[in-house]
C-alpha cells in the first residue's frame, strides 16, 4: 500500500505566507530559527518539512499550526482588525514583542 500525497500544498503555503510579508527565504529562516539552506532545499528537492519544522515556520510567521492549515479567512473580523493583522504579520518577532509591550502599556494605564 503506497502513501498518498497530501492535498495541502505545504511548500506553497509557506511561500504564500512568506511573500505576503515581503520576506526573503533568509528572513523567514532568521525568524523561524531554521537555516536558509534547509528552506531552500525543501523547494529545490520538493521535500515536505516535518511537523517540528512547520511549527518553527509558524512561530516565525506569528501564526498557529491551525491557522497555517486553515483554508478559511478571518470572516468574523472587522476590516480594521484584518488590517491590523496584515500589518502585524509583516513584523519580525522582535518587532512583534515591542508592539505587544507598547499595547500592554496602554492597557495597564
Amino acid at each position: 500500500m503506497g502513501r498518498e500525497k497530501p492535498n495541502f500544498d505545504i511548500l506553497g503555503k509557506i511561500d504564500k505566507e512568506r511573500m505576503s510579508r515581503g520576506w526573503t527565504e533568509y528572513m523567514l529562516a532568521e525568524c523561524s530559527g531554521l537555516t536558509q539552506s534547509t528552506i531552500s532545499t525543501w523547494r529545490r528537492k520538493n521535500l515536505q518539512p516535518n511537523v517540528a519544522s512547520i511549527e518553527k515556520i509558524c512561530g516565525g510567521l506569528g501564526i498557529t499550526l491551525s491557522q497555517f492549515f486553515s483554508d478559511s479567512e478571518q470572516d468574523d473580523l472587522t476590516e480594521e482588525q484584518k488590517n491590523i493583522l496584515v500589518l502585524w504579520s509583516k513584523l519580525s518577532p522582535k518587532q512583534r514583542r515591542a508592539v505587544a509591550e507598547m499595547i500592554q502599556s496602554f492597557v495597564d494605564e
